[in-house]
C-alpha cells in the first residue's frame, strides 16, 4: 500500500483528505508544518508528499526545496497543494520542486489521478 505524508496545517483539510485517501487504500501520515514534513520525509521516506505550501513555521515552498536537496528524499514526489489559486502559484510551486500542483478546494477525483500517475512514474511502469 503507498504512503503518502500529508502536510497541512489546518486540521479539517488533514482529515478530510486523510480519510478519503485511505478509503482508496493509501497509508497517510501527517505532518502540520513544513519543519515536521522534512523530518518525517527522511524518518519515513513515504511514496508521495502531499503538501501544503501555505503554512506556519516553514512554509510548504521552502520544505520542497529542502526535501528535494536531501538525496535520500529527492526522488519523493511532491504534489504542491494551496489555497491561493492565483496566476504564478503554479510556477512558483514548481519551481520549489514540486512535481505538480493541485488548488483547493482539491478536485479528489483529479487529485487521485496525479497521485496514480506520479507513482507510476516514479516506479517506472
Amino acid at each position: 500500500m503507498p504512503k503518502i505524508l500529508l502536510v497541512d496545517d489546518t486540521e479539517d483539510n488533514r482529515d478530510m483528505l486523510m480519510r478519503r485517501l485511505q478509503k482508496r487504500g493509501f497509508d497517510v501520515l501527517i505532518a502540520v508544518d513544513g519543519a515536521e514534513a522534512c523530518a518525517m520525509a527522511s524518518s519515513e521516506l513515504p511514496d508521495l508528499i502531499l503538501m501544503d505550501m501555505q503554512m506556519p513555521v516553514m512554509d510548504g515552498y521552502e520544505a520542497t526545496r529542502q526535501v528535494k536537496a536531501t538525496p535520500e528524499t529527492a526522488a519523493i514526489p511532491v504534489i504542491g497543494l494551496t489555497a491561493h489559486a492565483m496566476a504564478g502559484d503554479r510556477e512558483k510551486a514548481l519551481a520549489a520542486g514540486c512535481d505538480d500542483y493541485e488548488a483547493k478546494p482539491i478536485n479528489f477525483s483529479q487529485l487521485i489521478e496525479t497521485i496514480q500517475r506520479l507513482l507510476e512514474d516514479r516506479a517506472g511502469t
